[in-house]
């Protein structure tokens, strides 16, 4: 155990990382698995003379707010498990790999398609750690279920995961969601579930004091939005043109494409959002995949703008009721954005609002409302 647990005391040593039970017994735990499944690497004399194979390791599953070190303490586990039979892969990336494995095995019209897909994403793997684990479409709600339980108790693959909620608020108020509900017991099951859910965000504090309402429009504000990006997911600044992209379902066989989705964070244009006919449940689907969200490209409005200011009203109302943090490049200020045409006066209450997002008081808010 003392490998990946000496290097997450190293950090807080170093003055890197701040004392924080929460982590320190995440490390702990995690730093425990390691060594379960290093030890499992090297089986007994009896179990190969009896050609046994030994029981998995239970997974783990982190949940917790923004920025309190979940992917640190991933980071610490995956770089210090001394096995080759190890994969780290975003979730969303992980999903669009099992849909087209799973189109391919439809194809060949052999029957259920699960179980030959399950082995062969678990061919010369044990453990599968994803980041960002969260589930905002129903394709992907209707096979998890049956996918990790093939995965986790026919393979035998440990799964260690983060995501930003606890398995119980998985799919909230997602369609069908009761086909769900046998894998949140599977979480529950198989997997220790551990909360980060301590008050500290230690991502925002590493913004160092870059404000989220960047304006004018320029390079300026977009290299402040860029920076953002990069504190907020640790993803490296030279490899910006291989952000993963997403996508949100928003029901009718519709969707919402996601420019660039990682770790929770949506980057999106304004014209992709208020420029196109969009309803509230389009933006309350946003609002309720992403704690955090990037909007770049906002106009200053006229009389000839009413239907795009009336979206934008409805977008950060379901931004706002969500506790989304947000980060802007615009024309202006707020207060200037919308000054005459129809519902001018309406867009008032969206100022003050817009004004609100950017305090540290807000900022300081859950994702969904919790404090």
């Amino acid at each position: 155990m003392t490998a990946a647990m000496s290097r997450y005391d190293q950090l807080v040593e170093a003055g890197e990382l701040k004392p924080d039970p929460e982590q320190r017994e995440a490390a702990r735990k995690l730093a425990r698995l390691r060594e379960e499944l290093v030890n499992q690497s090297a089986p007994s004399i009896l179990g190969k003379l009896f050609g046994k194979t030994a029981k998995p390791p239970r997974g783990i599953y982190m949940w917790g707010g923004v920025g309190r070190g979940k992917s640190m303490l991933m980071d610490l586990f995956h770089d210090a498990l001394a096995i080759t039979e190890k994969r780290r892969v975003h979730f969303h990336a992980f999903m669009l790999e099992v849909h087209a494995l799973l189109h391919q095995e439809r194809k060949k019209e052999s029957g259920d398609p699960i179980p030959p897909v399950a082995a062969q994403l678990a061919q010369g793997l044990r453990c599968l750690a994803f980041d960002e684990m969260v589930v905002n479409n129903s394709a992907d709600a209707m096979i998890m279920s049956r996918l990790f339980r093939a995965l986790i108790v026919d393979q035998g693959v440990t799964i260690v995961t983060t995501s930003n909620r606890p398995p119980s608020d998985l799919y909230k108020d997602g369609l069908n969601r009761e086909h769900f509900l046998p894998f949140i017991e599977l979480i529950e099951n198989r997997l220790d579930v551990l909360a980060l859910n301590g008050p500290v965000d230690y991502r925002m504090e590493r913004l160092g004091g870059i404000d989220s309402w960047h304006s004018p429009l320029g390079d300026a504000a977009t290299d402040q939005v860029r920076e953002v990006f990069f504190r907020l997911t640790d993803y490296r600044p030279e490899d910006a043109n291989n952000v993963p992209s997403g996508s949100i379902e928003l029901g009718g066989g519709r969707s919402l494409f996601v420019p660039k989705s990682l770790k929770g964070l949506g980057v999106f244009s304004f014209k992709r959002l208020c420029s196109e006919a969009r309803g509230a449940a389009d933006y309350l689907a946003l609002a309720r995949s992403y704690h955090t969200v990037i909007i770049v490209g906002i106009p200053v409005m006229g009389p000839d703008d009413r239907n795009e200011a009336a979206r934008f009203v409805t977008l950060i109302d379901a931004l706002y009721e969500n506790k989304v943090k947000l980060f802007v490049t615009a024309a202006t200020q707020p207060d200037q954005l919308y000054q005459a045409g129809d519902g001018s006066f309406e867009f008032e209450r969206t100022v003050s609002r817009l004004m609100e997002m950017q305090s540290q008081e807000y900022m300081a808010l859950g994702h969904g409302g919790e404090t």
